[in-house]
């Protein structure tokens, strides 16, 4: 007699065929040959490092379907939080008059950022000097109260390094942007809460994590491990690393 109770619903088949076709269409998209700027905050510097040389990541620990379709959901709410505060009377410009991301480029292209956006006017009301960064970040509700309570620098201080770090290298191309506080944008995916903070330029975390990038980028490219972030593997961040089982292997 055949066991109809294991047999996958129809909505598990229908996931399991979209998060299959997520997953091929990132596995054809174009590796990234840059340390990217967004990510110089983090705890690990060894983590960092296998980032920038391209390595694989451990079987089995890829980017899951449901995982991507999160991405793409705080993509869409990105693109809504543009509508919002345009709507509002922001100037909020995310294309340079290239058509390309604002972004920038050091070191022969070895490090590298792309920014959500910058604004260049706001409502007069609101006594703000332009232009600032802006960068927007979506949360579930825990990690937005925590933001919302202790501010960005405490609660997420990997995308303070990140803030820091676009404000330094793009004041050149667009000057005043580190002479004004960046626009902090969180939305609470649960609630649509919306957490703005002006997060004022922090140059001596913007050098430090400058001076972190170019210590990865020289280690990597002599084929010399920095230290690892963490004592032990079973620490809560090794175990989300992607990196786990090629990095407790390495002596």
């Amino acid at each position: 007699m055949l066991d109809f109770n294991h047999r996958p619903k129809m909505h598990e088949r229908i996931a399991a065929l979209v998060d299959a076709a997520l997953t091929q269409e990132r596995q054809s998209q174009p590796s990234r040959t840059y340390l990217g700027a967004s990510r110089l905050g983090i705890a690990c510097e060894r983590a960092l490092q296998f980032e920038y040389a391209g390595a694989p990541a451990d079987p089995g620990r890829d980017f899951p379907g449901r995982v991507l379709r999160i991405f793409e959901v705080g993509h869409s709410l990105e693109m809504l939080a543009i509508r919002w505060l345009q709507i509002a009377g922001f100037e909020l410009q995310t294309r340079d008059a290239s058509g390309e991301q604002f972004g920038f480029a050091v070191a022969d292209g070895r490090i590298a950022g792309h920014v959500d956006g910058i604004v260049t006017a706001v409502p007069v009301e609101l006594g703000l000097s332009c232009p600032m960064l802006w960068e927007c970040k979506t949360m579930n509700d825990k990690s937005w109260r925590e933001c919302a309570k202790k501010g960005v620098a405490l609660a997420k201080p990997v995308y303070a390094a990140q803030l820091a770090v676009y404000q330094a290298y793009l004041h050149e191309t667009c000057p005043g942007l580190a002479d004004n506080p960046a626009l902090f944008t969180a939305i609470n995916k649960d609630t649509q809460e919306l957490w703005l903070e002006l997060v004022p330029f922090d140059g001596l975390l913007a050098q430090r994590m400058s001076d972190r990038a170019v210590r990865i980028v020289r280690a990597t490219e002599a084929e010399e491990l920095l230290p690892r972030g963490y004592a032990e593997s079973t620490h809560f961040e090794c175990r989300m690393c992607a990196y786990q089982d090629r990095c407790w292997r390495t002596q």
